[in-house]
């Protein structure tokens, strides 16, 4: 079983930033990706971002220019810098590994409230 843990949300204003960061660890034979989702109130959960392991990185185009995602492979960790954050920006924040045989893993989710 492959377990994530996600760490650096809070409440923040319009402007500022955050740093979300997600370690993995157990059973991981081998990592496709690893990025973040998020989830607001009512609706559906969508890609923030994502970092494929032999790929290009693929960011939501709202976020584009003020979100950075990086992967440490050795320490099986992927962070997401967060700057410029709007209100519409707050949200549950999931970070997602996908890994071997097609499997899935989801951390706990960590909140981000911006206020305007």
């Amino acid at each position: 079983q492959v377990q994530l843990v996600e760490s650096g949300g809070g409440l923040v204003q319009a402007g500022g930033s955050l740093r979300l960061s997600c370690a993995a660890s157990g059973s991981i034979f081998s990592i496709n990706a690893m990025g973040w989702y998020r989830q607001a109130p009512g609706k559906q959960r969508e890609l923030v971002a994502t970092m494929p392991s032999g790929g290009s990185t693929l960011y939501a185009d709202s976020v584009k220019g003020r979100f950075t995602i990086s992967r440490d492979n050795a320490k099986n960790t992927v962070t997401l810098q967060m700057n410029s954050l709007k209100p519409e920006d707050t949200a549950v924040y999931y970070c997602n590994l996908w890994g071997a045989y097609g499997k899935t893993y989801w951390g706990q989710g960590t909140q981000v409230t911006v206020s305007s």
